[in-house]
C-alpha cells in the first residue's frame, strides 16, 4: 500500500517559517542599528572624564553663588572640549569663537537650579536658550583677535555692527596662560556683542613662548579644584592632556553682558542636564 501523502498546509501555516525567518533578520538588523545609534549618541554626548569633573567642580560653584549673577548662560560641555582642542591647535596665538543658540530653551528645572534673585529677563539675545554651535572665526594677538578677518565680513555684517560684524549672538576668545580677566581691548569689544561674551583662560605646559601670566586683578572662576597660583611648576596638577600633548594645568571661565554684569555659566550635556 502506497504511503499516503502528507496534505499541503494552507498558505499561511506554510508561509510561517520564511516569515519568521525573514523578520528574525529584520529584528536582528533593527536592534543592531538601534543600538548603534544609541551608542553614537552618548559617544556624541560624552567628553573626557577629566573634563567632565572638572566642569562638575565648576557647576556646583555656579549654584553656590547664583545669588551674585543676574542671567545664566548653559554652555554644552561637548563644545567646550572642541574648544580646547582649537586653542591648542593655534597656540601662540588667541582665537575667536562665534557661538550660536538653537531653538531649544533652558530646561526649566536647571534654570530655577541656578537662578538667584537678581536674575533680569531679556538682556540679552538668546537669553534663556541653549548654545548649539560654535565656529572657529579667527586668531590673533589680544587686538586683532576681535576683529573678523574679510572673509566674514559682507554687505548685510558691516562696520556699523561694531568690529566682529555682529554675526553671532555670543563671543568667546581665549587667553593662553594668562587669567580670564577682561582687557580694555576685550570690553571693547564686547560693546558690539548681541549676547555675551565669554573669556577661556587655560594655563598649560609646556610654555613655549607663553609663560604664564598673572598678577592680573579680577574675578576668577576656575573649572576644576581651587589651589595656589604660587604652585612650584614641577608639581602643578594636570586636570588632562590635549590632543596636542599640552598638560593642562588649570581652565577659567567667565561671561560678562556689556552691561559690565556678570553672567554665571551652567554646563550641560546635549539634552540640557548640567553637569
Amino acid at each position: 500500500m502506497a504511503p499516503r501523502k502528507r496534505p499541503n498546509p494552507p498558505f499561511f501555516f506554510a508561509m510561517v517559517p520564511t516569515i519568521y525567518r525573514r523578520y528574525s533578520r529584520i529584528t536582528r538588523t533593527s536592534t543592531v542599528l538601534r543600538l548603534l545609534h544609541v551608542l553614537a549618541l552618548i559617544r556624541h554626548n560624552m567628553v573626557s572624564d577629566w573634563l567632565a569633573d572638572a566642569i562638575a567642580i565648576y557647576n556646583d560653584e555656579s549654584h553656590n553663588r547664583r545669588e551674585e549673577y543676574v542671567a545664566q548662560v548653559h554652555f554644552p560641555a561637548r563644545i567646550l572640549e572642541d574648544i580646547l582642542e582649537w586653542a591648542f591647535k593655534a597656540l601662540p596665538d588667541e582665537i575667536l569663537v562665534g557661538l550660536d543658540v538653537s531653538e531649544l530653551r533652558n530646561l526649566p528645572e536647571i534654570e530655577v537650579e541656578f537662578q538667584g534673585e537678581k536674575q533680569r529677563k531679556n538682556l540679552f539675545a538668546g537669553q534663556g536658550y541653549r548654545i548649539n554651535e560654535a565656529v572657529m572665526v579667527n586668531r590673533g594677538d589680544s587686538f586683532s583677535v576681535h576683529h573678523l578677518p574679510e572673509e566674514w565680513t559682507d554687505d548685510v555684517f558691516g562696520t556699523d555692527r561694531g568690529p566682529r560684524a555682529g554675526r553671532f549672538t555670543h563671543w568667546l576668545h581665549t587667553h593662553p596662560n594668562c587669567p580670564a580677566i577682561p582687557s580694555e581691548a576685550d570690553a571693547s569689544a564686547a560693546q558690539s556683542t548681541d549676547g555675551v561674551d565669554l573669556i577661556l583662560g587655560i594655563e598649560f605646559s609646556p610654555e613655549g613662548p607663553l609663560p604664564w601670566f598673572d598678577g592680573i586683578e579680577g574675578e576668577r572662576r576656575v573649572i576644576g579644584e581651587k589651589k595656589s597660583w604660587f604652585t612650584r611648576k614641577d608639581k602643578r596638577k594636570v586636570l588632562g592632556v590635549a590632543p596636542t600633548g599640552h598638560r593642562i594645568h588649570s581652565l577659567e571661565l567667565i561671561a560678562f553682558h556689556k552691561a559690565g554684569l556678570g553672567v554665571n555659566v551652567v554646563f550641560v550635556n546635549d539634552d540640557g542636564i548640567a553637569y
